[in-house]
């Protein structure tokens, strides 16, 4: 009996619809000049978590229901007495996604995540970093159906990076959009 293997449904688009698209919008020669997601970094600062260890926890835990695979805690690099900060005490929680997983949490981010956003009219397509790279800050980690709300202790926001394959923002947006992020001034184009 043949076993079929399990491919995530985005990066079969990216196969068979964005590669044709992108290749034919900016004129490339090869498949292979067309830019790829390469990562997704989620991060998360937990300032609160100075006076109260249990936050970081907490922070944690959730993190890795919503991507999917163990997030780590970050560390103050120095002290700092008007915040009260110690070097080494957790101070936030961050998670790098590539592959499959990547490919996943995307999909969930893009179907099922953002819809739920109260008030949603699309994303921002202002927050390039001039390297084709694009962050989104989510202000609520409840958006994600993975969180049950009633075990949340405090609601925190979250960036996500999307870390490309092109140097030019022009291209990412044009990637980011096939893939099928709901950026808001797409159509008046």
């Amino acid at each position: 009996m043949a076993t079929t293997k399990y491919s995530p449904r985005l990066k079969d688009k990216y196969k068979s619809q964005v590669v044709p698209a992108l290749q034919k919008k900016f004129d490339f020669s090869s498949s292979m000049q067309v830019p790829k997601l390469v990562k997704i970094c989620i991060n998360q600062g937990v300032g609160d978590a100075v006076s109260d260890k249990k936050i970081i926890e907490g922070a944690v835990k959730e993190m890795s229901i919503i991507s999917g695979q163990k997030a780590v805690a970050t560390y103050s690099k120095k002290d700092i007495a008007n915040f009260k900060l110690r070097k080494g005490v957790p101070i936030g929680v961050r998670v790098t996604l590539r592959g499959d997983k990547m490919y996943e949490f995307l999909d969930r981010l893009i179907s099922a995540s953002l819809p739920r956003i109260r008030d949603f009219k699309g994303i921002n397509d202002k927050s390039f970093d001039g390297h084709g790279n694009y962050t989104l800050g989510i202000t609520e980690q409840i958006i994600f159906p993975e969180i049950d709300i009633d075990k949340v202790n405090k609601i925190q926001g979250m960036d996500i990076t999307f870390v490309t394959s092109t140097e030019s923002d022009e291209e990412a947006l044009a990637l980011l959009s096939e893939y099928g992020l709901p950026f808001k001034n797409q159509n008046k184009k």
